[in-house]
């Protein structure tokens, strides 16, 4: 269970790799709406696990864009160095986060499943009449 200035340091660092990736870095790249998920900091604190969510036009172009953050990461630890009071700073590791698209893909087998009941329900009823 993490402490909670595990909590704190890995809400922080949340918060700065979501302004970094915003307004900060300026590389082409980066396409699409890019979300933090999920910052798991290790209780040491000198490592954390940033999980990214990225919908972008296709596979490719997410792909392109979690490359150009993975590759400016030491600038967004610069950037959360001078934003942490802490004696170190964090090794930033990035992951991309698939339980959204698993949610949405449930979802949506979800819907479909409904529709079809729906369907067939509403043909069992005409053929009752």
């Amino acid at each position: 269970m993490p402490t909670r200035r595990q909590i704190k340091v890995a809400r922080v660092i949340k918060e700065v790799v979501s302004d970094a990736v915003a307004n900060q870095l300026s590389d082409p790249r980066i396409e699409g709406l890019v979300s933090v998920t999920r910052v798991d900091a290790a209780p040491n604190l000198r490592a954390a696990d940033v999980y990214l969510s990225i919908f972008g036009k296709n596979e490719t172009s997410q792909n392109k864009t979690f490359m150009a953050i993975t590759h400016a990461r030491s600038r967004i630890q610069s950037l959360l160095a001078n934003r942490l009071e802490c004696k170190f700073c964090p090794i930033l590791h990035f992951y991309i986060d698939e339980k959204f698209k698993k949610t949405m893909e449930i979802m949506n087998l979800i819907e479909q499943a409904a529709s079809e009941f729906k369907e067939k329900d509403a043909s069992d009823q005409e053929e009752e009449e």
